[in-house]
């Protein structure tokens, strides 16, 4: 099993491509089930969630196809997928497949949607917390699909099709906003979806639905309005510049100091995070190519932050934030409001040198003046990555363990930051 070998102290100097949002990527390879004409996506991050969804997609007879290297590309950037579900084979997804990736279960939507039927296993995934599909069957439900649990599996049915209603989620929830629209973009007449995630991964996936021929309105706000049509075409669509990508990436420079130019990040999709980090002490500039992050030698400031759905601080940065203030003049806090269970890091993180202290929901760090080395293991795909923010700042040699969480999420992590002069190298076996 590969590990990743990092020997800190060095700064940070060059520029990071940012790839494409995971996030979006893997609803909007989903949503191919929706039409049988052909969905091309650009920018899409070479991961292993990505490879993995494409052969639970190819399970339902969907093709797939990567076209080979052009004159003058590099791997730097993402590559294109050509999907096409002519013909839906099977409306069966199985427990072998659907519990290796949670999001894998959101295929019940769309193949309710355009084949009246499903059949999904109850999903798998990261450790952190229960998130419980149960607003996901909810949402189908107002749309009028019948629903059963049996045998570890949901089991939907819309003999004639799904009717436009109303949902209303008791709470924001991200993964029942995508179901909700990949349900209703087929359903007869108008949905109304409200308390609705506004996470900029949402308004691409409904971006890429309206170029299909959807009829979506309200995007970035918590109240979607879905008219309902009786089939999608095909379209091409890029996938936008990965956000939590953006953040680890920033938080890096922030923790070893040097500066990076974020190649393709965008600040508005980051930026209750991009102003904690300025917090810090960090100097953060955008232009055209990205965003700049710096920080001289002078010592990091320490932050109170909680976690919240967007606009507000990423879970899914909330992690990585807490490495950085591993080294921060003081006392921080983070208080994790999304999910139960996402402290896993903390114990590591201890092993480097961190004083950290958990009472409940939050976290509570004071600052070190050195972190050392130490063999590590990641337990998920955020907190591998922030036990490699912490290493690159350590003294001495750090081992993680467990990097498959990270191929999951980060594209040529350690080449990225080699490349920035981080000793940093993946060691196989």
């Amino acid at each position: 099993m590969d590990r990743i070998r990092i020997v800190g102290g060095r700064r940070l100097e060059g520029t990071i491509p940012i790839s494409g949002a995971k996030n979006a990527t893997l609803p909007l390879m989903i949503a191919s089930l929706l039409t049988d004409q052909t969905l091309i996506l650009d920018n899409v991050p070479r991961l292993a969630d990505v490879n993995l969804l494409q052969r639970i997609l190819s399970n339902h007879g969907v093709d797939m196809m990567v076209p080979g290297k052009r004159p003058g590309e590099s791997q730097e950037f993402g590559h294109t997928l050509h999907i096409v579900a002519s013909r839906i084979v099977d409306t069966t997804a199985p427990y072998e497949l659907v519990s290796k990736m949670r999001a894998s279960f959101w295929v019940i939507a769309p193949l309710l949607a355009r084949m009246g039927e499903a059949k999904v296993s109850l999903p798998g995934g990261c450790a952190i917390g229960t998130r419980p599909v149960d607003l996901l069957i909810m949402a189908m439900e107002k749309l009028g699909a019948q629903i059963e649990i049996d045998g570890g599996y949901v089991i939907a049915r819309a003999k004639n099709g799904l009717k436009g209603g109303e949902i209303k989620f008791p709470k924001v929830t991200v993964s029942g906003t995508h179901t909700a629209l990949m349900a209703a973009v087929l359903a007869h007449g108008t949905t109304v979806i409200e308390n609705a995630a506004q996470e900029p991964e949402i308004g691409d996936v409904a971006d890429c639905l309206n170029k299909m021929g959807a009829r979506i309105s309200g995007t970035g706000t918590s109240r979607l309005i879905v008219e309902g049509v009786t089939r999608l075409g095909g379209a091409r669509h890029s996938v936008l510049p990965d956000r939590i990508e953006t953040g680890t990436y920033a938080m890096a420079v922030a923790m070893t100091g040097g500066d990076v130019l974020l190649e393709g990040a965008r600040p508005e999709l980051l930026q209750a995070a991009l102003d904690v980090l300025k917090q810090t002490g960090a100097e953060i500039t955008s232009n055209n190519h990205g965003i700049r992050v710096k920080r001289n030698g002078s010592g990091l400031a320490p932050v109170d932050v909680s976690t919240s759905p967007f606009p507000g601080f990423p879970t899914d940065l909330q992690a990585q934030l807490m490495a950085l203030m591993s080294k921060a003049k003081g006392t921080s806090r983070i208080t994790e409001t999304i999910f139960e269970n996402r402290f896993m890091h903390v114990q590591e993180l201890v092993r480097l040198g961190a004083r950290i202290h958990l009472d409940g929901e939050t976290a509570t760090i004071q600052g070190v003046e050195r972190l050392k080395g130490a063999p590590v293991m990641a337990t998920d795909l955020r907190a591998s990555v922030s036990l490699v923010i912490a290493a690159l700042a350590a003294e001495g040699e750090t081992m993680v363990n467990r990097v498959y969480h990270l191929d999951r999420g980060f594209e040529r992590l350690e080449d990225k930051l080699s490349a920035c002069g981080a000793a940093i190298e993946r060691v196989s076996g």
